[in-house]
């Protein structure tokens, strides 16, 4: 079904409720998870073979085989229990909009076709400010250095609506290279698959622009662009951890070479969170960009 549906799913995407009205099957993406799946360890930044988050490989009692998977950042109660009361309470005084795949959102930013590469400020005037403390304590994280949101979104994943979200990449074009989430409510997963989707998400903007990390995390100092990988044989998943009151960032290869996804079978409760992007550099510097900066600066 192309046409939008009362839940908010249009096209492939599906949630329980249109599944059960329409009689709808969900198109759940086929991963080994008995091989080739890895869960990261934050504690020591390494993936481990294993899939069950809460089961397998509880640092630091790792077992059998690692391998390394730079470009992932996790902190641990960035938030306090009060302030996940605080957002939540505020979070829901606003007006959810439906969105797909069994998930509500409220945004905060511009328009932009990734298509046509068009951006309009449109009604952007800012962000609540009730959420300003969780942008100025960026400012505390080095990895985070130099970031300005231009996007705040909202999200909420249902249970009891089956939410998730397909395997994508955040575009390229418009959005930079540190991608954050702040989860408030509900521990849950990403999954990770390798991308091999080369000339999708706008990834060939890559190249017009430095990388703002090095593998290591630490800040660029080169004008060098981050170089995609192309090994197309690599055919197994990375499944990071999600902790409620956490804060993730996603750069460099986990960034632009994976694919990142949340499984239905992950949202075991309510889960919310807070998803900020950034501009790609050019977008930094350029009028369409100032103006979008400026009213980031709001906070109302």
């Amino acid at each position: 079904m192309d046409k939008p549906r009362p839940c908010g799913c249009k096209g492939c995407r599906t949630c329980l409720i249109c599944e059960k009205e329409f009689g709808i099957t969900n198109k759940t993406l086929n991963i080994n998870r008995d091989k080739n799946s890895y869960i990261y360890c934050p504690d020591c930044n390494l993936a481990w073979s294993g899939w069950d988050v809460n089961r397998d490989q509880i640092h630091p009692n790792h077992t059998g085989t690692s391998l390394s998977y730079p470009g992932v950042y996790i902190q641990r109660n960035f938030l306090t229990v009060k302030e996940e009361e605080y957002l939540i309470h505020n979070i829901d005084s606003v007006q959810w909009d439906l969105s797909q795949s069994g998930r509500r959102k409220q945004n905060y930013g511009p328009k932009c076709n990734f298509k046509k590469k068009k951006l309009q400020i449109g009604n952007f005037q800012g962000f609540p400010k009730f959420s300003q403390f969780v942008q100025e304590r960026f400012q505390q994280v080095p990895i985070l250095k130099d970031f300005h949101t231009i996007e705040q979104c909202s999200l909420e994943y249902d249970l009891n609506r089956g939410a998730s979200i397909d395997p994508h990449i955040d575009d390229c074009w418009i959005w930079g290279e540190r991608i954050v989430t702040v989860n408030i409510l509900g521990d849950s997963v990403l999954t990770m698959t390798y991308n091999k989707k080369l000339l999708k998400y706008n990834l060939d903007c890559v190249l017009q622009y430095s990388k703002v990390l090095t593998s290591d995390g630490e800040m660029n100092t080169s004008n060098k662009p981050y170089i995609l990988e192309q090994d197309l044989e690599t055919n197994w998943s990375v499944r990071i951890p999600m902790p409620k009151r956490s804060l993730l960032v996603l750069y460099g290869s986990a960034r632009y070479d994976w694919e990142h996804q949340v499984l239905r079978e992950d949202i075991t409760e309510r889960r919310v969170c807070l998803a900020y992007r950034e501009f790609t550099p050019p977008y930094l510097v350029n009028n369409e960009g100032k103006a979008v900066l400026e009213r980031a600066c709001n906070f109302f």
